[in-house]
């Protein structure tokens, strides 16, 4: 059941200082590209100057011959392939390219200078093949395939690609019967809503170093978001054990999903095998951060809405086409898990939903803040507003209407609870001022809200280590990308176990020595490793109550641990402190481990991605904007995001999440768009990739929700992406609200705004 906390905690609920801004600030926490190993080698990678092309040959016999090239790679040293939900992508290239960008070979040699001379001595000759770079024309029947081999490829039995075709996953959900529920509406809309291609723009590229020893055991130290994956996803390629790969991650640099799949990897790992014993390292240019990275998926979706003159939603279509790049990558995953909220937050009795992933030839796209949310809800959010200006209705009023309540059955089949939905919608409503006069004739308000599936199941495991002087270890692979999962971790152990907060530290992550996540991704680390690391911190706690009751002749149920110090319920003053129980117990000579591990799922399923999410991220923005009539250009003037946390571990910490996440909705609204011509990116830098700036910046006011999850630790949910997801379509509803326009695709430029106001004039005079 869904409740308001009431509980006050110690720890929990605080706004601590992170525990980890202090060596930030002073410089002294470790990135990738501040390590440099003895006896270190740098890589540089040629890449593909065509979109689709047959390798012909490589010559790589004068650059093995510069001074200083220690190893020379290519695709036929290492021919393997790998991915993590459809393997289709080669170390390096085999047999042809598939876009621009793509790796061909690589150097290693003792510095970057001379790896870079090195480049420009490979030879390639290529035979230019014809390339898809539109999805729609990509999808057709007899378009010419960019993966001959698609039958043959390795996936999970929930992804179903079309065979003999560029469609990698074609994901359906069905509920009820759509084409009944269009019969009986008495109106139906039918609008087409498009988003272009986006960078993360992490202020850190990736970056790999890669040592191999004699024995042919793999060490990485890279920026890879979720180091269980990643090595999974290396000796599943390689046909080695996992024990053959250990991956360490420091702190990261920024993610928002760019971080995770094999980037900066492959090939760092292609040429540590050629030199062995010596550590290589690779770091992305920006330019490559670009064009050979990560993107956000561009898409199209068309949706159809019937409804009722009293407002109520019966039937919803919703058909969304993916352009996922030249390799699946995290492309089946996103439509999946976008697919099962592209209907929306809404109690609708019948939905179609169907999502195709469509391989180009362009850079791969993958998994970006809101993984696909961004994208459906532009569609429905966006139509929404139209379905209310149409009936005559507030859209506010429309969406009260048909909003999720608790204890709905989704479309999905499950239950829902713990839904913060229309609590999130009324306060966003509220702050924005919803209701009230215009301040201007050019002036407008939008509303839009949101829901969004969490990866389930998929589990999280933490070892909680107390120490001889009662000093915390937190032991969990979860990676800090910025996002603040350290300081929450700590939080959480030192809540559970009764100690203050500064006697908590965490471990950088660490394969041989952290235990298992599935990833740091989606949201779920709050909520996964909160659960697990809280487990943990119990069974130690557990385990000092047993000793203490020992040493104090007491029934441990009768104890109770506080501020680090061990007593009798009721009588503080019988008591000892944790170090001196394990000292009167062991002679000082022991620590404590407790172990935790948190599978939201049934245990005797292999489902792989269930559509029964763990939990759903419920959240409402809104946002009050100003039109230039004679520009078009749209000032943003105030968001707002109202998201349900659940519980806030860290209050501040979620604010900060919220505004950071609306910064980057406003960007994905109003300014991005990585722009590819026949396959070459032409904006590939900060330089020419428009983004916003703080003068940019509006008013923002993030609004934490707290309704206690039953199942979250202390009653916590993640809040990590859904401001970036509602940001679109409620600036885009102010516009409307604001001139009479509506822009259907994105970033809603001033001259797309422009175009709109003078077609819109020419409307009215005819």
């Amino acid at each position: 059941m869904s409740a308001v906390r009431t509980r006050d905690y110690a720890t929990v609920g605080k706004s601590v200082p992170r525990v980890d801004a202090a060596t930030k600030v002073r410089g002294e926490a470790a990135f990738l590209d501040d390590m440099s190993l003895p006896g270190m080698l740098y890589g540089k990678v040629l890449r593909s100057r065509f979109a689709h092309a047959r390798i012909l040959s490589i010559d790589t016999s004068e650059a093995e011959k510069l001074p200083g090239v220690k190893a020379v790679v290519t695709g036929k040293d290492l021919p393997v392939i790998h991915g993590e939900s459809f393997v289709d992508e080669p170390f390096l290239a085999l047999g042809k390219v598939r876009y621009m960008g793509e790796a061909v070979a690589a150097v290693a040699a003792v510095d970057e200078v001379t790896a870079e001379a090195a480049l420009d001595l490979i030879r390639v000759e290529y035979e230019e093949l014809p390339a898809l770079f539109d999805p729609q024309e990509a999808m057709k029947p007899g378009a010419p395939l960019i993966h001959e081999a698609i039958n043959t490829y390795t996936h999970p039995p929930i992804i179903e690609p079309v065979p003999d075709s560029n469609i990698c996953n074609h994901f359906q959900l069905v509920a009820g019967d759509v084409d009944q529920g269009f019969r009986e509406a008495d109106l139906i809309f039918e609008d087409t809503f498009t988003t272009p291609m986006q960078q993360h723009c992490s202020l850190e590229t990736h970056g790999t170093i890669a040592q191999v020893d004699t024995a042919g055991k793999i060490t990485l130290w890279t920026t890879n978001d979720s180091p269980y994956r990643c090595r999974k996803e290396v000796a599943d390629a390689l046909k080695i054990p996992m024990t053959h790969v250990r991956v360490i991650a420091l702190y990261i640099g920024g993610n928002f999903g760019g971080k995770g799949g094999l980037k900066a990897e492959p090939a760092t790992i292609a040429l540590a095998l050629k030199v062995r014993n010596r550590p290589v390292k690779i770091m992305f240019s920006r330019e490559e951060e670009f064009t050979s990275s990560l993107v956000r998926h561009p898409s199209v979706s068309h949706i159809k809405t019937g409804v009722m003159k009293d407002g109520r939603i019966v039937a919803r279509q919703v058909t969304t086409i993916w352009d996922t790049g030249a390799y699946a990558e995290k492309g089946p995953t996103v439509s999946r898990l976008s697919g099962v909220s592209a209907a929306g937050p809404y109690q609708i009795p019948n939905v179609k939903v169907d999502g195709y992933v469509v391989y180009t030839n362009k850079q791969v796209a993958g998994a970006c803040r809101g993984y696909g949310g961004p994208q459906v809800c532009w569609a429905y959010e966006s139509q929404m507003d139209m379905i209310a200006a149409k009936l005559g209705m507030d859209p506010l009023e429309l969406r009260l209407k048909n909003g999720h309540n608790e204890g709905d059955i989704h479309a999905s089949g499950q239950q829902l609870y713990s839904v913060g939905l229309k609590e999130c919608l009324g306060k966003a409503a509220r702050e924005i001022g919803w209701g009230q006069p215009k301040a201007g004739p050019y002036r407008g308000k939008g509303i839009s809200f949101m829901e969004r599936a969490i990866k389930t199941p998929f589990a999280s495991a933490a070892f909680v280590k107390v120490n001889e002087d009662a000093t915390i270890e937190v032991l969990s692979s979860t990676t800090e990308v910025g996002q603040g999962s350290e300081t929450i971790l700590c939080q959480v152990a030192a809540e559970e176990l009764g100690v203050p907060l500064e006697w908590v530290s965490k471990a950088m992550p660490d394969t041989t020595v952290t235990p298992f996540d599935a990833s740091t991704t989606s949201s779920r680390s709050t909520f996964h490793m909160g659960n697990a690391v809280r487990m943990a911190a119990a069974d130690a706690k557990e385990q000092i109550l047993q000793m203490a009751g020992e040493v104090l002749e007491a029934s441990p149920e009768d104890l109770e641990v506080r501020e680090g110090r061990v007593s009798v319920k009721g009588v503080p003053e019988r008591g000892l402190g944790i170090a001196e129980v394990l000292r009167r117990r062991f002679g000082g000579q022991a620590t404590v481990l407790g172990r935790g591990f948190f599978y939201p799922g049934d245990p005797n399923s292999a489902a792989y991605f269930s559509l029964d999410s763990a939990f759903w991220i419920y959240a409402a923005q809104a946002a009050e904007v100003e039109v230039n009539p004679k520009t078009g250009q749209v000032t943003v003037l105030k968001l707002v995001g109202a998201h349900d946390a659940g519980v806030a571990i860290h209050p501040q910490n979620c604010e900060e999440q919220i505004r950071g996440s609306l910064a980057m909705g406003l960007g994905f609204t109003l300014f991005e768009n990585l722009q590819v011509r026949e396959g070459k990116t032409v904006n590939p830098s900060f330089m020419d990739y428009r983004m916003p700036s703080m003068l940019d910046m509006p008013e923002v006011v993030p609004i934490v929700i707290e309704m206690a999850h039953e199942h979250g630790p202390f009653g916590a949910k993640g809040v990590g992406e859904p401001g970036l997801v509602a940001t679109a379509p409620a600036i885009a509803n102010a516009v409307y609200d604001a001139v009479g326009v509506r822009i259907k695709d994105l970033p809603i430029t001033p001259d797309k705004v422009l175009a709109a106001l003078r077609e819109k004039a020419a409307q009215q005079k005819g």
